[in-house]
């Protein structure tokens, strides 16, 4: 996804958003900032917080789709002293299964995670095989998850699938399958995803499209609209993200959902994926939930 490679954050402790990002709080009157406050002395204020604010972004309005940039697993292993990033990309797996329980609580009915990007792909490194290792074994296991929640979600992979081993391919494919009559909540996992290739592969599938149909390329010249490109698109059976979060600190989405984040709320925070907690997920939807959306009007 970036120079850091692969996707898939302990905070730095806690900072919030950056300058300019909604729900800022820093410099030296901040509670949050005193790194010398011992952890067993915060925890029951954090614990008071998180209820709170649990109990804020339940009265409001939650969205529809929220979609996540996985971003910091490497920086957590390098910090955290592991041996390498495939084990910091197992402790980020289940992390998105955390996420969906706390998406539950709130009834939104899409989420969307990217944990592999085409870059990624093109590195030939230990660190994007371990990743690639990682996602096949904890493939099942998200599978698993739906059962203990109260909307068990579809399970969609989405990307140029061709573009990986087919051991993954495999493992994708059969998931979806388990996972195919669990309702209309839905898991879109990104991988081999890249959004420019998302809306090349649209225009294609169009292209062919309107040529079995007999039309003439000048003729569909004249009749195409976006809206005939966005059914095309790897996200065309879901609704738009409302809200995209990248974790990590970095300021940027990547090329990820080009096409659909014309609309979407953004939320960067500093925390590293695999440290990502609720409380970082309720201040990423109050922060939603304090914006006046106006859809470019």
């Amino acid at each position: 996804m970036n120079r850091e490679g692969a996707p898939f954050s302990a905070p730095r402790d806690e900072r919030a958003t950056r300058p300019g990002r909604a729900g800022q709080r820093s410099g030296r009157g901040s509670f949050r900032s005193r790194e010398w406050i011992p952890e067993w002395l915060k925890s029951p204020f954090y614990a008071i917080y998180n209820q709170r604010l649990r109990a804020k972004v339940a009265a409001g309005t939650a969205p529809r789709h929220i979609a996540v940039i996985l971003d910091g697993n490497r920086r957590y292993a390098r910090r955290n002293g592991l041996a390498g990033a495939e084990e910091a990309y197992a402790i980020g797996t289940t992390k998105v299964e955390d996420m969906l329980r706390w998406c539950d609580q709130f009834d939104i009915p899409v989420v969307t995670v990217w944990i592999l990007s085409l870059d990624n792909l093109a590195r030939d490194t230990e660190d994007v095989a371990g990743l690639l290792r990682v996602v096949e074994e904890r493939l099942p296991r998200l599978r698993q998850a739906q059962a203990g929640l109260k909307r068990p979600r579809q399970i969609r992979a989405v990307g140029r699938m061709e573009a990986l081993p087919p051991s993954l391919r495999q493992a994708a494919q059969q998931v979806e399958a388990e996972t195919a009559g669990n309702g209309t909540a839905v898991l879109n996992i990104a991988m081999g995803y890249g959004g420019r290739e998302e809306i090349v592969d649209a225009v294609r599938r169009l292209l062919v499209q309107e040529s079995r149909a007999g039309r003439t390329p000048e003729e569909l010249a004249q009749r195409i609209t976006p809206q005939d490109i966005a059914d095309h698109l790897y996200f065309s059976a879901t609704p738009e993200p409302e809200l995209i979060i990248r974790t990590s600190g970095e300021i940027r989405l990547s090329g990820f959902m080009l096409w659909e984040s014309v609309y979407s709320e953004y939320y960067f925070c500093d925390v590293l994926w695999p440290s990502f907690r609720e409380i970082d997920f309720l201040r990423a939807l109050r922060s939603f939930q304090e914006r006046h959306r106006r859809y470019g009007q």
